[in-house]
């Protein structure tokens, strides 16, 4: 077997076994209310670590002026979010917002 294939083996494994382990172990089994609450702010937390970076940094310092159209687009897409709890509403207003700040600035 050549090496590019055991890299490809490998990387399939190391991507699909954390994911498949949740599933296997954890099903049909009853958590406490304070774990499943904890598993609920996971995914949050993810996208608020992937998205702050990108709408409030510049070259690693913080940078919250009026050039940063998408830090400005984000904050009514954040308000349909938390309102609404919905996905498409949510990135159907970030692409409105941005969209609309594109045009006028």
């Amino acid at each position: 077997m050549s090496k590019i294939w055991i890299v490809i083996i490998g990387g399939m494994l190391v991507t699909f076994l954390p994911r498949i382990a949740p599933i296997l172990f954890l099903s049909g089994r009853k958590m406490p209310g304070l774990v499943r609450r904890w598993l609920s702010l996971i995914a949050p937390a993810i996208l608020s670590a992937l998205l702050f970076p990108e709408l409030l940094l510049d070259g690693g310092s913080l940078d919250m002026f009026y050039t940063r159209r998408y830090l400005y687009a984000a904050l009514p897409a954040f308000l349909v979010a938390w309102k609404t709890k919905s996905l498409f509403g949510t990135v159907a207003t970030g692409i409105a917002s941005a969209a609309l700040l594109r045009l006028l600035f």
